[in-house]
């Protein structure tokens, strides 16, 4: 199935139309010339950054947590 794709003029004059299609879910291809150029697509707000140090005090390692035998390592990395 292609998708429709509208072109800038009809986009500048339905604006408000193509918004409220974009609310309901719909994804909007707007072009020039019938190529496809932008797709129109609902906001969606990014995640909070990561803060480092977020999780200070929350989690405990093992005081031998750095000693990992070598024998190990290469295990894990497909060494041996």
């Amino acid at each position: 199935m292609s998708e429709a794709v509208i072109n800038v003029y009809e986009a500048k004059t339905n604006l408000s139309k193509l918004l409220n299609r974009v609310e309901q879910g719909e994804e909007v291809v707007i072009g020039r010339s019938g190529r496809p150029v932008a797709r129109l697509v609902a906001y969606r707000p990014r995640r909070a950054p990561r803060a480092p140090g977020r999780l200070a005090g929350k989690i405990d390692m093992a005081a031998d947590f750095a000693d990992t035998p070598e024998w190990l390592i290469d295990a894990f990395e497909a060494k041996g």
